[in-house]
Formats: C-alpha cells, structure tokens, sequence
C-alpha cells in the first residue's frame, strides 16, 4: 500500500532555524508597527518617508555629498537623485558645488526646509517615542544593542541562498 504524503507536513527544522524565523517575524512586525507611527506622522506634512529621511540626515549632520546622504537614507542612487529633485521643487534641499570635486554635488536645507524640520522633528521625536514605549529606557537600550550586532553580523556576511 503506498502511503501519501500529508500536505500539512512541514520539512524538519533545526531548533535553531525555528528560534531565527520566529525572530524574523516578530522583528518584521514590531518594524511594520513601529513604522506605521512614523509614517503617519510624516505624512501630516506632506512628505514621505523617503523624503523625511533625506531632510532628518541633512538637519542632523549638515550637507552632504549625494553619496553620503544614499548610504545614510539606504536608497539606490537614483533614488536619492530623485528624492534631493522633488525636495528642491518643494523648496527644502538645494545642491550645492563640491569645491574639491566638480563631479560632485552636496545637498544642503534650505533656509525653508530648516525652519519646517525645527517646527515638526520634536513631535515627531514624541511619535516615535510614543511607539516604542512598550519597552523601558533600559530595555531600548538593550535592544539598540542587540539590533546593533545582529544587523552588523548580517551586514558582514554574504547571502548563502540556503547553502550552508
């Protein structure tokens, strides 16, 4: 009598890749609602997340070569070239010329976007405190830690595509 297989069986998983999948789904959603408050809040204004990334890196650390505020704001390069474009329009970020490299072009804020990121970053400092309050000052810090190695470790390392 041959046997079939159940199509409920799940292939065999090592205690270890169990603990690392929970992991990833429980990070995957705490990032999705945490994210949901931040991109509320952006939103009130006008802007998206994209966009409030580039003005939070430029109001925090100054200008910044294009290349610097790509890998700060973790956009491609054709991204960030976009997204410094529109903020112009809007009248927020403006280029200005790298006088060591003429290839290279800094984006700066605006007297305009200096003044809106002064009026909305401190409530929306407050929103994003609001929503990782389920943990203590301790505990976010534990938690900034940890995260800290982890993204480190994975960012060291080169996908294996389920090779081990």
């Amino acid at each position: 009598m041959n046997s079939v297989p159940s199509l409920s069986a799940k292939p065999p998983a090592s205690r270890a890749e169990d603990s690392a999948l929970k992991l990833w789904v429980v990070l995957s959603r705490a990032y999705a609602a945490v994210t949901r408050h931040a991109e509320s809040d952006i939103a009130r204004h006008g802007l998206t997340a994209s966009e409030f990334a580039i003005l939070e890196a430029l109001y925090h650390r100054g200008p910044l070569l294009l290349g610097e505020l790509q890998r700060k704001v973790l956009v491609s390069s054709g991204g960030v070239t976009y997204l410094v474009d529109r903020l112009a329009e809007k009248g927020l970020v403006e280029r200005k010329e790298c006088p060591a490299d003429r290839r290279a072009r800094y984006a700066a804020l605006t007297e305009t976007g200096r003044d809106l990121l002064d009026r909305i970053f401190p409530d929306h400092a407050k929103s994003i405190a609001r929503a990782v309050s389920g943990l203590t000052k301790a505990e976010q810090g534990d938690a900034i830690a940890l995260l800290r190695t982890l993204g480190t470790c994975a960012a060291a390392m080169s996908p294996s595509h389920g090779e081990e």
